[in-house]
Parts: C-alpha cells; structure tokens; sequence
C-alpha cells in the first residue's frame, strides 16, 4: 500500500488533474483508491453542503466510494487562502486536528491514497503553521507537480529545497504543461524538462501535455497515458 502527498510549485500548477489522473490510472489496473483533499476553498453552495470541484474529482476516482465529508472536511467558499477563508468563516484548523482526520484514512486497506494539499508546500494553514507540515506529520513521502511555463525551473527547485529542507522525502515529480508557448520550441522545451530531471533528483512519473481539447471532466483519465505510478518505498 503506498500513500502520498501531492504538492504543487503553485496554485493552479495541476495537483488534481495529476492526483485524479494517478487514482484513475491505479484504478485501471484493478487497484483500490483514495483521494484526500483536506482543507479546500474556493467551494460551490450545493443542495448537499459546499462542494469543492477539485475534491470531487478525487472523490470520482476514489474506490470504494468515501462520503464527501470524508474528502474534505473543511471546505470553505471564498476562492482565498485557506487560512483567511478559515478565519473568515470562524474556524481554526490545526495541524493536530487535520492529523486526526486524515491518520485513520491512511489504515485503510487502499493499494494508493493521495493527500492533496492546497496551492504550493508554503501555504499557510493557520497563522503559525503550514499545511505542508501535515505530510511531516503523517510521514508522507511527497510527490511535486510543477507547472510548467516560463519560470518553473526556479519554482521547482526552490519547492523542491523547501520540501527536503523540512525532512520530507522528494518521491516523484510531474510536469504539468500550463503554457502552449512554453513547448513550441520543442529542443527547448526538451532542455528544460532535461534540467527538471537533473535539478529535482526525483523519479519522473510523467509529463502531461495540454489537454484543452478535452473535456474537463475527462481530462484525468487522458492523462493516464502520460503518468506511471510511483513505485513505493
């Protein structure tokens, strides 16, 4: 069993779209999933409670099916950081108590469980401490999606010095392509994905092209054909 948390050298880099895509990927192959996404904002009002679009990919892709609760406790509407939407919406999430939520999860007989975090490995969780702290918690070795366009090599390394920095452990990468002009220059776009490989010193679990033309609800099972699993520890 193998369980992991996914980071990202940005908001918007791709950490779902590779998180829904490495659980549909191990579903195809017969495996048994888990998608976490602990804290999220930027939520929908729905019939059934605030609804984040990004867990319920998780949680479309996660089998047995959970409850949404169960993907993310602690959701919250505005579309800000989430320990000003926390703050905004009268509550305070802690390390200790996202790590009483989440440790029960990870027992669970699932052959891959993804914990997403929110925006990149510094985001703030409370006013002294960072969500990320809650891979260290759990002892999560962490998978890094980098978005890739104009100036990812020095977001990816410096998330990638952060991660180590802090005692986590670097498991995998994956290149996400977030500007169509970034790989127009294919030798180029071949040199940075080289450094990328030789800066990061992670296994590489795939690189995803973009998907525009795809259906948004489908793009994680277009990705499969572009990610390999991580390999365990």
């Amino acid at each position: 069993m193998t369980r992991y948390f996914v980071t990202g050298t940005d908001t918007d880099a791709g950490k779902t779209l590779v998180s829904a895509g490495l659980l549909a990927l191990a579903r195809s192959r017969g495996l048994s999933t888990l998608g976490l996404k602990p804290v999220a904002s930027g939520c929908r009002r729905t019939d059934a409670g605030l609804r984040n679009d990004d867990a319920l990919a998780l949680m479309a892709r996660s089998v047995p099916a959970p409850a949404y609760t169960t993907i993310n406790p602690f959701a919250f509407e505005p579309a800000i950081a989430p320990h000003l939407a926390a703050r905004q919406a009268g509550e305070n999430i802690g390390l200790a108590r996202l790590g009483e939520h989440v440790a029960p999860l990870l027992e669970e007989p699932r052959d891959l469980i993804l914990v997403e975090g929110a925006g990149g490995w510094r985001v703030p969780l409370n006013d002294s401490e960072d969500l990320s702290a809650l891979a260290l918690h759990l002892d999560l070795p962490v998978i890094l999606v980098v978005g890739l366009k104009l100036g990812c090599l020095n977001h990816a390394c410096l998330t990638a010095e952060a991660i180590r920095a802090d005692g986590a452990k670097l498991a995998g990468w994956v290149g996400n392509l977030l500007d169509a002009d970034f790989a127009r220059d294919a030798s180029l776009y071949a040199d940075n994905l080289a450094t990328l490989r030789h800066r990061l010193g992670a296994p590489c679990l795939g690189v995803v092209p973009r998907l525009s033309r795809v259906a948004p609800a489908r793009r994680p099972e277009a990705a499969i054909a572009h990610l390999e699993l991580p390999q365990g520890d």
